[in-house]
């Protein structure tokens, strides 16, 4: 559990007030999941996209699902193999949303990279893009 009173606790709550449209939300806790695996990985895309793209797209993303499906990204982090096939808009894969009314279960930090829009007959980015989106709040 993340103290209330840690920088940390701060920053992801401000971030989470300031993305909602629904005033009223209230944060009850922050859980912090650490995997040394899923830390690599997330190295190693920071550093690819920091030298590709010369910019940071680190981004913090919301993620809806059911407890079950919590139980699975928490064990095997965010699968592809394991995302959703219905609702897929902008695409086959993980949504996430930048802004905490569309899904506030979950927080993550991602790096979207270079997008395009998405569109429902896609189920993986174009090569030269990185993510899609819907050019608003939802990446994939």
């Amino acid at each position: 559990m993340v103290q209330k009173t840690t920088e940390e606790y701060q920053s992801i709550s401000a971030h989470f007030q300031s993305s909602t449209k629904s005033n009223g939300k209230e944060l009850i806790r922050i859980e912090l999941i650490k995997n040394e695996q899923w830390y690599v990985k997330y190295r190693a895309h920071f550093q690819d996209f920091a030298t590709r793209l010369k910019q940071n797209t680190e981004r913090h993303l919301y993620h809806g699902c059911a407890q079950t499906a919590a139980d699975a990204i928490i064990k095997n982090c965010f699968d592809r193999d394991f995302a959703g096939k219905n609702g897929t808009v902008y695409g086959e894969g993980i949504y996430f949303s930048s802004n905490s009314s569309y899904s506030h279960k979950y927080v993550s930090t991602n790096f979207i990279g270079k997008t395009t829009k998405g569109n429902s007959s896609m189920n993986t980015a174009l090569v030269e893009f990185d993510s899609t989106t819907d050019e608003n709040y939802i990446f994939l």
